[in-house]
């Protein structure tokens, strides 16, 4: 499968220890993510918004890095935002 925008043309489904290489740094990503939502978070306490900003703007790219590696085991293409998710039924 190709990604728009992508220099690479050809993505492939990782298999066996690529998987759980993939999802190691799905977990890695996501606690980096954490983190600098975190320190964004403390940030605005203290009132630095530029940094903050900052940090936020990194856990947005390692989020989305945990979500692509995830994709990519569970074999679906990266899509653009799939909007929100929807509300669980009563």
């Amino acid at each position: 499968m190709s990604i728009p925008g992508s220099d690479e043309q050809e993505m492939r489904v990782p298999t066996g220890d690529e998987q759980a290489i993939s999802l190691d740094e799905a977990s890695r990503q996501l606690e980096l993510a954490v983190h600098d939502a975190q320190v964004a978070f403390d940030c605005i306490a203290l009132g630095n918004l530029d940094r903050a900003h900052t940090n936020v703007v990194t856990a947005r790219i390692a989020a989305d890095a945990a979500e692509m590696l995830l994709r990519a085991v569970l074999g679906r293409t990266a899509e653009p935002h799939e909007g929100p998710v929807a509300e669980p039924p009563d």
